[in-house]
């Protein structure tokens, strides 16, 4: 049984059909990502299997459970992080105050503290910043935040959405360093990103996303050199 299953997802906003039925698996310990052009639907699966987006038809099932339809709050305390899209970091809260904002579920505190300093150990840039203010922070420090913000839940698969958006290509590179770093230290991740060549290189394997459905799945390897993909997504002409 995976950890992570969606059958045929369908969701709507408004009269317009955004996911025309998503179906996918994540595995224990892999990286799986989704790529596709903007308007593929990447984020909304992202955002319908969190419950942020509701679902209208299909099923999200987490470690042999169904969530489709519980609240956010209630996936998040199942299991699944997520860090959004834009980040979306409470700017006007210190860097300590966001990472303990992850944890507002918990209430084992000896275990905060400890991942708190893993959140730290991981993003040394957060340590020293822990008392500046979100807002304050470069892009690439709130990718951090973000990132690290979701971890303090605990989750057993973490989903990133966009993470390497608008950073410089340094701060992709060590991004991209980290996402391979927290799936070593055992954390399930399901990727979104417009990199797709940089997603591929981390990945063990993806699905391509067109108009809100699926078009090619296959290993990451294998989808590097599927022409389809090299053309449309790794840009190649």
């Amino acid at each position: 049984m995976a950890l992570l299953e969606v059958h045929d997802l369908h969701t709507f906003y408004g009269k317009i059909h955004a996911l025309k039925g998503i179906s996918l698996i994540v595995e224990e310990g892999e990286i799986v990502t989704l790529i596709g052009g903007n308007g593929a639907g990447k984020s909304t699966t992202l955002n319908t299997i969190c419950g942020i987006v509701e679902a209208a038809q299909g099923h999200v099932v987490l470690d042999g459970r169904d969530i489709t339809h519980e609240p956010p709050h209630r996936i998040i305390e199942s299991g699944i992080g997520q860090s959004p899209e834009g980040r979306k970091i409470f700017k006007r809260l210190s860097v300590v105050e966001n990472l303990e904002m992850g944890a507002y579920s918990r209430t084992d505190q000896d275990g905060i503290k400890q991942d708190l300093e893993f959140v730290f150990d991981t993003f040394p840039r957060l340590r020293e910043r822990q008392r500046q203010l979100g807002g304050t922070l470069s892009g690439g420090e709130q990718q951090m935040l973000a990132m690290g913000r979701a971890m303090m839940g605990r989750p057993r698969i973490l989903l990133l959405d966009e993470p390497s958006m608008g950073l410089a290509p340094l701060l992709v590179r060590d991004i991209f360093q980290i996402i391979q770093y927290l799936n070593e230290q055992g954390t399930t991740i399901l990727l979104v990103e417009q990199n797709a060549l940089m997603a591929l290189e981390v990945a063990h394997r993806g699905y391509v996303l067109q108009t809100g459905k699926i078009t090619l799945a296959d290993d990451a390897a294998a989808l590097q050199q599927n022409e389809t993909v090299r053309k449309a997504y790794l840009g190649e002409s």
